[in-house]
């Protein structure tokens, strides 16, 4: 009966004296660096922009994920379809922290649907004068 009561007490204390789990804060960046990327089930081409520096997004401390990336891709897919008249893409946003970061994971989705594709895919590259994303203020969400 001692043990159970000391063990019992014990495990109490351990919880109590455990640090509380830290939690995920929200950051606005002073600079993020994306570029966009879509495709579509229905033809071969293959739409990238280039890689762009959006000041002013947000991102979770714990899992590195950049808030409001849906909306990102809503951006690019209404481009196209306002632009090129192609509603039904898969539009998807790459992200990272600096510029080399970003561009490594450019040129890797980049040469898997141009070399390593051997020209399956018509890849056309949007210019960052052609599109450029607009910062999404996830402050309130």
């Amino acid at each position: 009966m001692k043990k159970i009561i000391k063990y019992t007490l014990l495990a109490l204390l351990l919880t109590v004296a455990m640090p509380q789990q830290i939690q995920a804060k929200r950051i606005k960046t002073n600079k993020m660096y994306m570029f966009g990327f879509s495709a579509s089930f229905q033809d071969s081409v293959i739409y990238m922009t280039d890689v762009q520096e959006v000041e002013g997004a947000w991102y979770d401390t714990k899992t590195k994920f950049l808030l409001g990336r849906q909306h990102y891709s809503y951006q690019l897919k209404d481009f196209l379809t306002n632009t090129y008249q192609q509603p039904n893409r898969v539009c998807m946003v790459m992200y990272a922290l600096s510029r080399k970061e970003a561009e490594k994971k450019f040129i890797k989705l980049r040469k898997e649907y141009t070399v390593k594709a051997k020209g399956k895919y018509d890849v056309r590259y949007l210019t960052n004068t052609e599109f450029t994303f607009r910062a999404i203020d996830m402050s309130e969400q």
